[in-house]
């Protein structure tokens, strides 16, 4: 028997940490191959992590609650083989030079990103290479050890992209990072430990110039403002995700709104009339969301991606549907939507939102949208210049339907009237495509039969 000790993988999109949510087994338990021991919730998703040994679970690393990065321990297990997974850290480790192969040892085939099982044909040999003569070495040595070369000075050793993504986004600079890896392989943990360091230093400056800094925890009394701090909550997860796309989109994006006041009143009666006849009637985003699409292929411009030099125009349209869930804000999106009509969008947009209320969305789901519609008037607001949700370039939102005086025919009557407004990136299009797609949809809206004959 031997413990081994599992560490939480990198689940995917470059993600550094993870959520523990809860264990699904528990010290002393016998665990098979692949099973499922944790659910952790990436910024992305709820994700169920697989066993990559079969024994006894030996020791639990984390508390329900706590953050695990990628790399950290999650779970001890006793093994009587272990099963040979590849980290990615190891990518520049030299490999040992007369490995034995092993015909026995098989791999489940289950693969999370950055790991894998063995396929079972065992490894194979690598020839050492010929040592140079003692003399050439010996001087080899000696300079080296007087001045690195400039490749050495030039190019850090970093063989993950991984490694180069935390880099970039944590604003690390690899030539001022000393790796710990063999070799001097710059490691995960070497950018992390960088960005503790820089911190530190942040603190310790923000300290001498600032002696009434910002309390941190609860309990503690605010410099700024003298008032105590009652609760601190940790931005994490989906959270977390919310805050860097929304940010993204307001740094990156210079964006413009236009908005409608429209009357609604032949489309809610439609509703009602189709309810009393078959018992059920599509919702009005399932209206909404045909009728953008048609929007959208009059005005491909707002269903695109602004590249920095280039416009990319995608072949379909991948439509999101922003949601407030228990989790937090959540934009799952339909895929194939073309020539599909309102009662087969009706029924996919209720089978995705209660795939997202649950945490079942995958993460592919949550992030493969190519424009969005945001219903807020669901919370009783009238209107509101949404945030686009970064990349795409454009996003619809819709306000609560309300009784209002109104002119129909030259006659002040009361109709239902609802505001809709649309957020775009004008970087890809002025005001005149903006409002001709705004214009459309809102013709589609107060007149659903005449629509109903042009889509």
């Amino acid at each position: 028997m031997s413990q081994k000790v599992f560490k939480l993988p990198d689940l995917g999109e470059g993600l550094t940490g993870a959520d523990l949510m809860q264990w699904l087994v528990a010290v002393g338990d016998e665990v098979q191959l692949d099973q499922p021991i944790a659910e952790v919730e990436t910024a992305k998703s709820l994700v169920q992590v697989p066993s990559p040994y079969a024994g006894k679970v030996h020791q639990l690393h984390g508390e329900v609650g706590e953050e695990i990065l990628v790399g950290a321990p999650l779970i001890t297990i006793e093994v009587e083989q272990a099963l040979d997974y590849r980290e990615e850290e190891r990518a520049g480790a030299s490999a040992p030079e007369e490995p034995v192969p092993d015909p026995e040892e098989e791999g489940s085939g289950a693969v999370l990103i950055g790991y894998g099982t063995s396929g079972g044909s065992g490894r194979r040999r690598r020839r050492r290479k010929p040592e140079a003569p003692a003399a050439a070495k010996s001087t080899a040595e000696n300079a080296a050890a007087d001045a690195p070369s400039q490749s050495e000075e030039q190019a850090p050793r970093v063989v993950s992209p991984l490694v180069r993504k935390l880099a970039h986004e944590r604003g690390v600079k690899l030539s001022e990072v000393t790796g710990s890896g063999p070799g001097g392989l710059i490691l995960r943990a070497d950018i992390l430990a960088a960005t503790d360091t820089a911190a530190e230093t942040s603190e310790e400056t923000a300290a001498t110039t600032a002696p009434a800094a910002a309390a941190t925890h609860a309990g503690e009394t605010d410099g700024r403002t003298g008032l105590r701090i009652a609760k601190v909550d940790e931005v994490k997860g989906v959270r977390k995700r919310v805050v860097e796309a929304m940010t993204t989109s307001r740094r990156e994006i210079p964006e413009a709104t236009v908005w409608l006041d429209i009357d609604v009143t032949d489309l809610v009666e439609l509703r009602a009339q189709q309810k009393a006849a078959t018992g059920q009637a599509p919702t009005l985003l399932a209206f909404v969301g045909r009728y953008v699409l048609a929007g959208l292929q009059r005005y491909p411009e707002l269903n695109t991606r602004f590249d920095g030099d280039t416009i990319s125009y995608f072949d379909g349209v991948n439509l999101g549907f922003a949601m407030q869930t228990d989790r937090g804000l959540m934009v799952p999106a339909l895929t194939d939507t073309a020539g599909k009509n309102i009662m087969d969008l009706d029924q996919e947009i209720r089978d995705l939102t209660e795939k997202a209320r649950t945490g079942q969305a995958t993460p592919q789901e949550l992030t493969r949208g190519t424009f969005t519609i945001n219903n807020y008037g669901v919370f009783g607001v009238d209107g509101s210049a949404a945030v686009i949700n970064h990349p795409e370039v454009a996003i619809l939102g819709l306000g609560r339907i309300l009784e209002r005086p109104w002119v129909k025919d030259g006659e002040l009557c009361v109709r239902k009237i609802m505001e809709i407004t649309l957020s775009f990136d004008h970087r890809v299009c002025d005001g005149g495509t903006a409002s001709g797609f705004l214009s459309f949809v809102a013709d589609c809206l107060q007149n659903p039969t005449n629509a109903a004959m042009m889509l």
